[in-house]
């Protein structure tokens, strides 16, 4: 990873807060806290696993992450591991031994995906009750996982997905339809098995609820093909998405499609899972990091949500208490956040959701000296761009009226990514290796 950052005075410090989140999120490092073999006793966290009983051990996994969990589980099982498939976005493969890793689409599902999630399925449909699957799930893996419901086509799911991206819908809310239309998702593929199941998961959803990251392949699922229409509906997507789509669905909310895997079926009694790395374990070493930089620091308790610009409103409006001096927060210090915004997309700009809050941030703290705001996906990617996410400063908005750059009809137009690169805001890590929702700092030195 080359962390490339806006030049300003805070660079550097804004440099080790940021290795000091991403290092704490770090899968590698994070599996093998939670996985050890001492011959044949497997240890995953709490549970011990006797490896005698079992005739062979495969993994198989999809995410962001999951190309360095996979060189973390080789080195934790060695020899032990016998075979193992992960499905990547492309741009994130990593050297591996034992597990094979393959590239496919995010965050539009697309062929490579198709035949990935194929060949992966083609695995775990043949092992019976002696072997173990391990799966190493992280967020991206409803995309990387396509497995499209008879009747319907990669191109309806494609086209489905780009409408619920683009709709202002949380990602649980577009998982629930997600599920819904696939043979993996919502436990589908704990049902595809025999296998008792190890799942363990590198957490990009707040509250770490297991049928939400990576729409829940080995999970119980308790939403309803009712519950999948009412989101399409609510966002006013229904009419929107293919006929093949709807149909579907209303098959399913009258009885006459098979229903995701229920909490509490029987299946579930051969599967456990294990959070390995989440947001807060994030949070937490950051705001150790700003006090070690002799900051006082502030961890925001609650995540954030919502649409990007309300949320970037709402923390600013610490910055701007701190600044007059209300609270108990003084100057220097740094306040921490995580979470996962939404953006209503109307139009064709180019952008994604940290770009947009920290656009939105710029002209809250306009004006206010010795302060920045950042926005950051840990996995390296925000939305279809190359940028990370960028840094704003209490004088961007100046700087971007003496460029002649209209940095609030960016914002209307959710084409924030030109403008902030104009103006040299953004933040470049390449692919980071894990994926544990965003990063939000407030720094005021």
């Amino acid at each position: 990873m080359t962390l490339r950052l806006p030049l300003s005075p805070a660079q550097s410090l804004l440099r080790k807060l940021i290795a000091a989140g991403l290092d704490a999120a770090d899968p590698y490092q994070a599996l093998l806290n939670s996985v050890s073999l001492n011959r044949d006793s497997l240890r995953v966290g709490r549970k011990t696993y006797d490896l005698s009983r079992v005739d062979r051990v495969v993994a198989v996994g999809a995410g962001k992450a999951s190309a360095r969990m996979a060189q973390a589980l080789e080195t934790a099982l060695g020899t032990r591991l016998d075979d193992g498939l992960v499905i990547v976005k492309t741009g994130h493969t990593l050297a591996t031994k034992r597990i094979v890793v393959l590239e496919a689409g995010h965050p539009i599902p697309d062929r490579a995906g198709l035949c990935g999630t194929k060949r992966l399925l083609y695995l775990t449909q043949r092992l019976t009750s002696r072997e173990l699957l391990i799966v190493l799930l992280s967020g991206g893996a409803s995309s990387l996982l396509p497995a499209p419901v008879a009747g319907v086509t990669l191109v309806d799911k494609q086209r489905t997905t780009r409408l619920l991206l683009r709709s202002g819908a949380t990602i649980n809310e577009i998982n629930v339809v997600r599920k819904h239309l696939s043979l993996v998702k919502g436990g589908g593929l704990a049902a595809s098995t025999r296998a008792r199941i190890v799942t363990l998961i590198l957490s990009d959803v707040i509250g770490d609820d297991l049928g939400s990251i990576g729409s829940g392949p080995t999970a119980g699922d308790p939403s309803t093909f009712a519950d999948a229409v009412g989101v399409l509906q609510r966002y006013r997507s229904w009419h929107a998405v293919p006929a093949a789509v709807r149909r579907y669905l209303c098959h399913g909310r009258k009885g006459d499609a098979p229903e995701t895997l229920k909490p509490g079926s029987r299946r579930l009694r051969f599967v456990q899972h294990h959070i390995i790395g989440n947001n807060r374990i994030m949070l937490e070493a950051v705001a150790r990091a700003a006090q070690q930089e002799g900051l006082h620091s502030k961890l925001v308790p609650h995540p954030i949500r919502g649409e990007a610009r309300v949320a970037a409103k709402q923390l600013t409006d610490l910055a701007k208490a701190i600044t007059k001096r209300h609270g108990s927060l003084k100057r220097p210090c740094c306040v921490v956040a995580g979470g996962e915004t939404t953006v209503t997309v109307t139009g064709r700009g180019k952008g994604g959701r940290a770009q947009e809050f920290a656009a939105s941030a710029a002209f809250e703290i306009a004006g206010l000296p010795n302060a920045w705001v950042m926005a950051l996906g840990t996995d390296g990617t925000d939305g279809p761009t190359d940028a990370a996410g960028a840094i704003v400063s209490g004088s961007t908005v100046a700087l971007a009226k003496k460029l002649g750059i209209d940095l609030r009809s960016s914002l209307k137009r959710h084409d924030t990514y030109p403008a902030l690169k104009a103006l040299g805001c953004h933040i470049h890590t390449g692919p980071t290796g894990t994926n544990v929702n965003d990063l939000y700092l407030i720094l005021l030195l």
